[in-house]
């Protein structure tokens, strides 16, 4: 069974939590105009230390997903010092968007180029190996859209590396990495596979957020 909306919906939430919530979504995805209009119509106080960091992080967010990952690089080293140097995961698979630009432009010379000069030193670790083969696997293709590995040239995959490059710099500048509604839904989920696991036939569906949406 799941529950019943009538069972909740008269309780009182506090219009200043709603308003905070919606906040850190749109701060944290850098809606800047939205965050000032919102602000506008709730007469919330402005959180200035965020919104003054929120256009560079927008800029480097959108650099990385176009795929121009040595612009996003330079703008984060500006923004948040030694980021990069600290976590290098970040580091390969930024610099793996430039290389997959190359590939797709049909530099493959450039792209080779580039890849022996900054990618194949973190070949010293094990765990890039693999990573590492696959891209480069991309070189072996006249049309790399239609290799095995045609997911690395994706829309999804930049927006993976653009959304944690945009939660390393939150981190960096010690702000939240996760949005309020966010770590909301992640507690509903958990709360709701926990009462369902305990009360089994009788206790409330796993949560669904396009099934809440819906009712």
């Amino acid at each position: 069974m799941d529950v019943d909306p009538r069972l909740y919906e008269q309780i009182a939430v506090n219009d200043t939590d709603v308003h905070n919530i919606i906040m850190s979504y749109l701060v944290h995805n850098c809606f800047k105009e939205t965050v000032e209009s919102f602000i506008a119509c709730t007469g919330m106080k402005q959180p200035s230390d965020y919104l003054e960091d929120m256009e560079k992080r927008k800029r480097i967010y959108q650099f990385a997903l176009e795929g121009n990952a040595l612009k996003a690089i330079e703008l984060t080293e500006q923004l948040a010092t030694n980021l990069l140097e600290k976590n290098k995961d970040l580091h390969f698979d930024l610099l793996s968007l430039h290389f997959v630009e190359l590939v797709c432009s049909r530099k493959c010379t450039e792209a080779l180029e580039f890849a022996q000069m900054k990618l194949t030193p973190f070949g010293k670790e094990q765990k890039y190996v693999e990573k590492l083969e696959d891209f480069m696997a991309l070189l072996a293709y006249e049309e790399p859209e239609k290799s095995p590995m045609f997911h690395l040239l994706s829309l999804e995959y930049r927006q993976h590396v653009a959304e944690s490059l945009n939660r390393a710099i939150l981190a960096h500048g010690n702000h939240p990495t996760y949005t309020a509604m966010e770590r909301l839904i992640q507690q509903t989920t958990v709360v709701r596979q926990c009462l369902n696991q305990e009360h089994a036939k009788d206790g409330p569906l796993p949560f669904s957020l396009k099934d809440f949406l819906k009712s």
